[in-house]
């Protein structure tokens, strides 16, 4: 379009120029690395390929579940009409969500029951729990719940009963045990974790974050934010100093840079594993890129919080690993092991700028008195207690564990190959997924709890969702997507030809249409509509804003 709006002549070189952000350095690193249109070429197909499939997949299958069973449920909801929406990704996702929701409708609450010791050390007492070992009475039991508890409350009464046999009820420490343990900063954001922080610390959307990521990067404040990657390119490490150097304008983090620099971690940085360029594919990590410091008075404030949380996640990996102290101590009480553990943090490392709470149980005052503790000191127990939990349910997926559960959805194939073939990507893309998720809720196969950022199905989904099981299954499975992306990856490296992916495309699309419409299973479908239906008021017809799930 450009030579042809400035008239160049068919023999004019043309070159393309890649680069992963708007810095003036990263422009000029790409112009400086240009390569000849025709590298792209088959990259160009393939992606041109993924449109074309997502395009007659979702307008193909989408008129045609419309026509067949679009009747039925408009019939079923008492609406003037109702029309199907699928497509590649979006139907996967709502199969997800679906699933998840009659995981916990079916889940069936299992109690248990634990014993535990309060076991006196002089100064102090501390809690002990119960584990069966090889030596215990209760070794290879069928009344056990997991290694550390009962089907039964009997049967926990029965082993306080048979501790208390002897008084008074002392018990010996069998071991103690103490080391220190390294928690490592965490890689740098992708989009998909930004997404999933933004959804647990702020309870926004992760439409709305990446709104938010975008405006910053408009501004030059961050590099480019649809990434998928998580560490950064080697080319970019070695020029990091320049980051760091213009957050030097950003108060609230300059005694971490001034740290920084003492620790001279910066400049070995290519060597961590937070450099790896085979872990990239366009774009490397969101991070700050150190300059428009100024823009920042111009945000709102939801978006500084957002931008300083990008400058704490990228300064964490120049700072050491955060250090526990762990002791774990194991009283026997007639043969009836007990365990007990504790953890101080000893060195607070990446924790300082991180601005994440420390994850500890036990006071220092408290920690100082149990490494008093010494191997064969005979102990009171005070009291023996039962404990009572019972097992929980699956959890719902919120705004930002949909979209980390999206980006990982290789973790629900069986088939190794096709596993690999989107590890890393998972099923949509890391510029996509927060409109898909969008455009569920738009069209109210999804319920959003704004406050929670909980994600529910509507009846009208799970309705939908019952339409493709019982018609055109493969579109709820990432199996799907992972085949596909396995040809256009062959288009890519030009093991196959676009005419041969289109060929395959158009097989599929044609067959499944047939199968579809040979179908007659109406009957059957209103069995299923039932079933799910008696989870929602039946009074509002989907839609209403009085509608709602039972329950809320």
């Amino acid at each position: 379009m450009c030579a042809q709006t400035r008239g160049e002549k068919e023999n004019t070189v043309r070159k393309r120029v890649w680069i992963d952000s708007q810095t003036e350095e990263e422009i000029l690193r790409g112009i400086r690395e240009a390569k000849d249109l025709s590298e792209y070429d088959a990259l160009s197909a393939s992606a041109y390929l993924r449109a074309k499939e997502d395009y007659l997949m979702g307008i193909n299958f989408s008129r045609l579940l419309t026509l067949k069973y679009g009747d039925s449920i408009s019939n079923y909801l008492h609406t003037k009409y109702s029309s199907i929406a699928v497509g590649r990704v979006m139907t996967c996702v709502l199969g997800m969500v679906v699933r998840r929701e009659r995981e916990i409708r079916e889940f069936v609450k299992t109690p248990f029951y634990r014993v535990n010791a309060i076991i006196n050390a002089g100064e102090e007492t501390f809690e002990g729990e119960w584990k069966v070992t090889p030596e215990s009475k209760y070794y290879q039991s069928p009344e056990l719940y997991k290694e550390n508890g009962f089907k039964k409350r009997e049967k926990a009464e029965e082993l306080i009963n048979y501790l208390n046999e002897e008084a008074p009820l002392t018990g010996q420490i069998v071991s103690i045990e103490k080391k220190k343990e390294k928690k490592n900063p965490p890689l740098l954001y992708n989009l998909a974790e930004l997404q999933n922080e933004c959804s647990k610390r702020f309870k926004i959307s992760p439409d709305e974050t990446l709104r938010i990521v975008q405006e910053l990067y408009e501004k030059k404040l961050v590099t480019y934010p649809r990434t998928d990657a998580r560490v950064l390119s080697s080319a970019v490490a070695k020029e990091i100093a320049k980051n760091l150097n213009g957050l030097m304008n950003y108060q609230p983090v300059i005694p971490y840079l001034k740290e920084i620099v003492s620790f001279g971690s910066h400049k070995g940085l290519i060597k961590t594993r937070y450099v790896n360029d085979k872990q990239i594919t366009d774009h490397y990590a969101i991070i700050p890129t150190g300059q428009g410091i100024g823009a920042l008075k111009s945000v709102p404030a939801l978006s500084a919080k957002v931008y300083d949380c990008i400058v704490r996640r990228f300064l964490s990996i120049f700072y050491p690993a955060a250090v526990y102290q762990k002791i774990a101590v194991v009283t026997s009480v007639r043969k009836e092991n007990f365990y007990s553990n504790f953890k101080i943090l000893a060195e607070e490392g990446f924790l300082k700028v991180a601005g994440e709470n420390s994850t500890q149980n036990t006071d220092q005052k408290f920690f100082e008195s149990i490494q008093k503790l010494r191997k064969g000191m005979d102990l009171s127990v005070d009291k023996l207690e039962i404990k009572e939990g019972e097992t929980s349910p699956p959890k719902r997926y919120n705004s930002g564990s949909i979209i980390l559960a999206m980006e990982n959805a290789g973790q629900l194939i069986e088939d190794e190959e096709l596993r690999a073939q989107i590890k890393g990507s998972g099923i949509g893309t890391s510029a996509t997924r927060a409109g898909i998720l969008k455009k569920l809720i738009q069209i109210k196969y999804l319920e959003l709890n704004k406050k929670t950022q909980i994600i529910t199905p509507s009846l009208l989904g799970e309705m939908v969702f019952d339409v493709v099981q019982s018609s055109i299954r493969s579109l709820l499975n990432p199996e799907l997507t992972a085949s596909w992306e396995k040809g256009l990856n062959y288009v890519a490296e030009g093991q196959i030809t676009p005419d041969e992916y289109m060929s395959k495309l158009t097989r599929f699309v044609e067959g499944h249409t047939n199968k579809v419409k040979g179908l007659n299973n109406q009957y059957q479908l209103r069995r299923l509509y039932d079933d799910a239906a008696q989870y929602y008021k039946k009074s509002k017809p989907v839609g209403d804003k009085k509608a709602g799930r039972k329950g809320k």
